[in-house]
């Protein structure tokens, strides 16, 4: 699960990145590892298996969880892009009408001040 889409080779990589980068290794690492455990756990009670087959049933186990897992995290991950842009927008538009506010309460003060200058010149 590399970034590589997104990044270019002249781009230098930020600690950041290559923190997130070795995080999703081992978080990935760790999924496989639970994957295999499992494995083993499903075919511990089959006594009947060859050696042969509990490996492939192993094996075919692990491959089965981790394409779960992969389409899970593409799930999340895609998830979190949509709600990423979702409050981009909201923030965006949240920000124009804070900055319509204080510009038409800039205006208010300012008809206010020239009123009452007006009024006290006259």
């Amino acid at each position: 699960m590399t970034d590589a889409r997104r990044r270019t080779d002249d781009e230098p990589v930020s600690p950041a990145h290559v923190v997130n980068q070795v995080e999703g290794y081992l978080l990935w690492q760790a999924r496989v590892a639970e994957a295999e455990e499992r494995a083993r756990a499903f075919t511990e009670p089959l006594q009947w298996l060859t050696t042969a087959q509990r490996e492939e049933i192993e094996q075919h186990y692990v491959r089965d969880c981790l394409v779960r897992a992969r389409g899970d995290l593409q799930r999340v991950a895609d998830r979190c892009r949509a709600l990423r842009g979702e409050y981009e927008e909201r923030y965006a538009r949240l920000r124009a009408r804070c900055v319509a506010s204080v510009i038409a309460a800039v205006a208010v003060l300012a008809a206010a001040a020239l009123l009452t200058l007006a009024v006290t010149q006259s």
